[in-house]
Parts: structure tokens; sequence; C-alpha cells
């Protein structure tokens, strides 16, 4: 997609969709996921995904659980039981603000 911008709002709403539905995963798991959901239409870098992983983690919303893979240490987030209750709030704010979307951007005429 040409305007990344678009989805930088929308960041934290799809990192939460993403571990409502996989349980827990890693930061580089998370971005592949989401290029591959989107057909590489969209790629989230590491300068965007962390702190808004970050952020939600200190809003109570993320638990982060680290384990040993091979040499090095890797970074779990998942879903707290509050993260689970905002994902469900998050995602009908988005589905609201995508039906205004599309009335704005195609509306439809009607005669009445």
């Amino acid at each position: 997609m040409g305007n990344q911008k678009l989805y930088k709002g929308s960041l934290q709403t799809i990192i939460l969709r993403l571990l409502e539905e996989n349980d827990k995963m890693y930061g580089y798991e998370i971005t592949q996921k989401v290029k591959e959901l989107t057909k590489g239409e969209l790629e989230i870098t590491e300068g965007a995904l962390y702190p808004a992983l970050h952020k939600l983690e200190a809003d109570g919303l993320l638990d982060v659980e680290v384990a040993k893979v091979g040499n090095r240490l890797r970074k779990y987030y998942k879903l707290t039981e509050q993260g689970t209750k905002e994902t469900v709030n998050r995602l009908e704010e988005m589905k609201e603000f995508l039906k205004t979307m599309e009335i704005l951007v195609n509306p439809k005429f009607s005669l009445e």
C-alpha cells in the first residue's frame, strides 16, 4: 500500500487481533503474519511495532513471557484478561470507523 500512514492509527488494534487469534507471538512473527495476511501490502517496521507493543504492555493489555530459543532470549507477547476485553472494544470501534469511512468515500445516492 502506498500510504503506510493510514495503518499507523490501527497498529495497536492489529496487534491485539493477532494475539487474540494466536495466543502468543513474538515481534518478528507479528510482522511476518501481517505481511502474509495482507499479501505484502502492509509491512510493519520494527520502529513502529516495538513502541506499540511496549505501549500495550504499559497499559496492562499485554503480558511478556521470555523464553530461550537456541542461544537467544525471545519475548513472547500475549493478551492479559484486560487486553482480551479491550480487543473486543477496539474491534467494534474499528468496524464502526470502517462503516463511516465507506459512507464517506463511496456514498450511495438515493432518490428518497
